[in-house]
């Protein structure tokens, strides 16, 4: 059975995206070429409430590619994959091609 994980207010899952280890071509890359720390968004919560009780929306939404803190996140095991469970305010940016 496949749990499914929705964030509560201002949480954001993400799976980080592991970098390839070698080509298309099948030539090994050294472990020093990983890229940014990004992950993909797969779930957010609702967003916070202010002082007055209005909702702050998240600033990101599924499926956007977001650069990550280097430390940080609470990891969280669903299934067989493993996610990482971030708040809103600790998303670095989003990359865009």
């Amino acid at each position: 059975m496949a749990k499914r994980l929705i964030p509560a207010l201002n949480r954001i899952l993400v799976e980080k995206i592991v970098p390839p280890s070698k080509t298309s071509a099948g030539i090994l890359l050294p472990e020093k070429t990983n890229m940014l720390n990004s992950g993909k968004v797969v779930e957010v919560g609702p967003g916070a409430r202010d002082r007055d009780g209005k909702l702050i929306p998240v600033a990101v939404k599924e499926g956007d590619t977001v650069l990550l803190p280097e430390y940080g996140g609470t990891t969280v095991k669903l299934g067989d994959k493993e996610y990482q469970l971030f708040r809103d305010d600790d998303i670095l940016g989003t990359l865009h091609d």
